[in-house]
């Protein structure tokens, strides 16, 4: 279940706001002591996480399926994506929904349901590996103003009494704080000066089915960085450009609009380009053709 953007914070009878996470979206599945993490795009991450899969297989539960987020913390217990991605920090699991507990299917029942599923689910475990989400002050405007002032990357807000629908839902709501979105990588240009391997990225989100450019990214690259990605660029590239829209650069090698990267930003141009983008790591969790153009919708 995915939630929708929302371009301004709200507050609605009935609806609950968890903090939202800057991690990877996991389904952990248990049956008895085996365990698997699986990603949105069906990728089994659980060697990646061997702390995690260990925690919940000791669960009481003989069955469980558990949705939640792996997130790494900052010192003032902020998760950020790019600690995960240089492998700094305990990995964590933020539990934020239950849709199987003990042989029932929960996706039908209400939120309220599968949560009290879930912390009963997650009872025992090791609370410095897996927790279930944050949950913020009950007034939506005052749960913006408690994760603004956190320095949260923003909070979602959830319809009490939904069910769990395997899709992106209007019962799910997300409120960002700070500007973060994943691309997808579709060239890149020569290095200049000292720098080795390449210049910058070119970036794009779909529109319609189409590839649009949103803009150039040359910072958040480490030396070590630049050689990995050039290494993980080499199979993909191509003659032809993936882009609908074309940007005015020279000496570009395009690539096949296969990577996905995060990459956190300032704010959107008058002409839709992203201002002062910043590459944070690169995601295996999201299929290119699922990162669309981001556009809030107005809550009404």
């Amino acid at each position: 279940m995915l939630a929708k953007l929302v371009d301004q914070p709200f507050n609605t009878p009935g609806w609950v706001y968890e903090e939202k996470y800057d991690g990877i979206r996991i389904l952990a599945y248990k049956e008895g002591s085996a365990v698997k993490l699986i990603t949105r795009n069906g990728i089994d991450r659980t060697h990646s996480f061997p702390g995690i899969a260990e925690t919940i297989a000791k669960l009481q539960p003989a069955t469980a399926l558990l949705d939640g987020e792996v997130v790494a913390f900052d010192a003032g217990r902020i998760s950020r994506f790019q600690l995960l991605q240089m492998g700094k920090g305990t990995p964590e699991f933020a539990v934020f929904d239950c849709l199987f507990l003990s042989g029932e299917d929960l996706r039908r029942k209400p939120l309220t349901e599968r949560r009290s599923a879930m912390e009963r689910a997650i009872a025992g475990g090791d609370r410095k590996i897996i927790f279930p989400s944050l949950r913020l002050p009950a007034n939506g405007i005052e749960a913006f103003k408690f994760a603004k002032k956190r320095g949260l990357e923003g909070l979602v807000a959830k319809d009490a009494g939904s069910p769990y629908v395997e899709e992106r839902s209007s019962y799910w709501l997300k409120v960002k704080i700070h500007q973060e979105d994943e691309f997808v990588i579709g060239g890149y240009t020569k290095p200049e000066g000292a720098r080795e391997y390449f210049g910058a990225l070119l970036v794009g989100a779909y529109e319609n089915g189409n590839l649009r450019f949103t803009g150039k990214v040359g910072t958040g690259f480490g030396r070590g960085t630049l050689a990995q990605l050039y290494r993980k660029f080499q199979p993909l590239t191509r003659k032809d450009p993936a882009f609908i829209n074309l940007p005015r650069e020279a000496g570009v090698t395009w690539m096949a609009p296969k990577l996905v990267g995060q990459f956190a930003y300032q704010e959107w141009t008058a002409d839709r380009k992203l201002r002062q983008p910043v590459f944070l790591g690169l995601r295996d969790d999201k299929p290119a053709r699922e990162v669309k153009f981001p556009r809030a919708m107005k809550r009404t």
